[in-house]
């Protein structure tokens, strides 16, 4: 491919976004740049304080456990009470509560504000997820969420490195690192983002037919809730290569350093490979793609039970980074069109439900295993459950999601189209005027497109 042509796919993979989703995608980037403690949480416990890969497994499900508790919670806020304010109060209180968890040294007590932080953290997600989807046309979407998914990995691509050095020096500056972040994370979302809540288009009360959505709507949706079924299994995956190697590697021998390196490859492959691969992806079958990289990530983290060098380890990294690569802009495109406009808080709550349960399962998982079975098991219990996660896609996911969207999709095709352009008309501030009339009401090229 030649220059020209390089740059040409490049300025298409950025063109035509409203400035709004710019500055969420800024705050996105500033947020992950501090993601040191849940990165280095395992480690800081098992090798800083000295307790037993079981507690530390215990101390991150309490993380996970307010994690879901959050995500509900999160949703609900973000359609009731709108994006903006929600974003804002959780990063707030995840930056807070971080400096504290730096702080404390009672076991009791670190369980406790882990518990904290983890509510926190994952609060503000189902409004990050809905406020990209109400300023972002439905034909650019899936483009959009590629690209805050590369942000995400392209700040923890960064912090991995950095905070494993820091680690070998102090771990509390890399908590009051975290939180500064953090809050700086806060302050952009609280000085440069519009409210982006769809209000009902004048006359459209009940005479628009769109039933009220609650989170008893969610749970009747039977096709949704298989989809988020299958999505923890993944995520319980995933989440190893947070919780499960770097105790592995630490009993290996290796340092956080070294896992810093090797967990850092992942995010480094995500901000080279994400784009391209999303381009090349964007049309094809969500379902297939679902088993592909369901399975490829089950074996990808199952190849670790050969690693007994830096190399084999970084090896395997790659192989389950090509998953996420696939699976993360497929499974969050599938979710928003799977979604009613003005309900999108509850459906990205609930979705967000699955990775915030991974989170609280797979460190108790990963634990117990490590203990009582070794580490092997892990490794090969990570194939089991991609296997089973990739037939449940392809049994779900047999017919087109679209056919099933397009089958009732009418009138929220229309309302989506009502939603957006009512944000492009009156929601965003005079500074971002210009581009709204654009881009937001529906006019940006056709172009094509992490978790997190």
């Amino acid at each position: 491919m030649s220059v020209n042509a390089l740059r040409r796919a490049a300025r298409d993979s950025v063109s035509g976004l409203p400035r709004a989703f710019w500055w969420l995608w800024a705050s996105t980037l500033i947020n992950r740049l501090g993601g040191f403690v849940y990165t280095f949480m395992a480690i800081y416990l098992t090798l800083e304080r000295g307790y037993s890969a079981s507690y530390a497994g215990l101390v991150a499900a309490l993380f996970g456990l307010g994690g879901v508790l959050a995500s509900l919670v999160g949703g609900v806020l973000a359609d009731r009470y709108g994006r903006r304010p929600t974003m804002f109060l959780a990063q707030t209180a995840t930056a807070v509560s971080v400096a504290v968890l730096g702080l404390v040294t009672d076991p009791v007590t670190i369980a406790c504000v882990a518990a904290v932080v983890g509510f926190a953290n994952n609060a503000s997600r189902p409004a990050v997820q809905a406020m990209l989807a109400d300023i972002v046309p439905a034909e650019d979407r899936v483009r959009a969420f590629a690209l805050n998914y590369w942000a995400i990995n392209l700040g923890f691509a960064v912090s991995s490195v950095a905070a494993g050095l820091v680690a070998e020096h102090s771990y509390l500056a890399g908590f009051l690192g975290d939180a500064v972040l953090t809050l700086l994370c806060a302050l952009v979302v609280f000085l440069k983002l519009p409210e982006t809540r769809p209000e009902p288009a004048p006359g459209a009360g009940a005479d628009c037919g769109a039933p009220a959505v609650g989170l008893g709507t969610v749970a009747r949706d039977g096709r949704f809730m298989a989809v988020v079924g299958m999505s923890f299994l993944v995520a319980l995956i995933f989440q190893q290569g947070s919780v499960g190697l770097p105790i592995a590697m630490g009993q290996a021998g290796f340092t956080p350093a070294d896992y810093g390196m090797a967990i850092a490859v992942n995010g480094v492959l995500i901000v080279v490979l994400q784009i391209p691969v999303t381009r090349f992806i964007e049309h094809r079958d969500p379902g297939r793609l679902l088993v592909i990289s369901s399975v490829l990530a089950g074996y990808g983290l199952g190849l670790t039970v050969f690693a007994g060098s830096m190399g084999v380890f970084v090896l395997t990294v790659c192989v389950w980074t090509l998953a996420e690569i696939v699976n993360a802009p497929t499974q969050t495109g599938l979710v928003v069109r799977l979604s009613p406009v003005h309900g999108r808080g509850r459906y990205q709550g609930v979705y967000g439900l699955s990775w915030a349960a991974a989170a609280l399962v797979a460190p108790l998982m990963s634990g117990a295993i490590i203990d009582h079975l070794g580490a092997r098991w892990l490794w090969i219990a990570c194939a089991v459950l991609g296997t089973i996660a990739g037939l449940g896609y392809a049994v779900v996911l047999r017919s087109s999601p679209e056919d099933e969207v397009a089958g009732g999709g009418a009138a929220a095709k229309a309302g989506d189209r009502a939603a957006t352009g009512a944000v492009g008309a009156g929601s965003l501030p005079e500074d971002l005027g210009v581009a709204a009339a654009g881009s937001v009401s529906g006019s940006s090229p056709v172009a094509v497109s992490k978790s997190a």
